[in-house]
């Protein structure tokens, strides 16, 4: 897959899903399969089994993976793609990203 356009601590926003419409902060990204995982969104129950990590085991909720497709990056409270921006800062050749909706470099 081309480069990761949604990065680990972005807010995003799910377009698509059973979870549309909820908003989170990325804790994860997977690049290799394109995927992410959004803080409180794509909730599903695990059942564990007693470790040394996790003595009790039991039945744990934790976020699962959601393809990067499915979630739009926020800027300024508003759901915007991404675009890059290639220019030239002392000599050395910069990529960074863009707002496509307001063309301000977000990072």
């Amino acid at each position: 897959m081309s480069t990761m356009k949604i990065k680990k601590g972005d807010t995003v926003r799910v377009i698509a899903g059973k979870d549309k419409d909820k908003e989170g902060k990325v804790l994860r990204v997977e690049p290799k399969t394109g995927r992410v995982v959004v803080e409180g969104v794509n909730i599903v129950t695990k059942h564990m089994k007693p470790s040394a990590q996790n003595q009790q085991g039991g039945i744990v909720t934790r976020e699962a993976p959601l393809h990067a497709s499915n979630v739009m990056y926020l800027h300024n409270g508003k759901p915007t793609r991404i675009g890059f921006q290639i220019t030239q800062e002392n000599g050395k050749t910069v990529k960074k990203r863009v707002a496509k909706s307001t063309g301000e470099v977000i990072d």
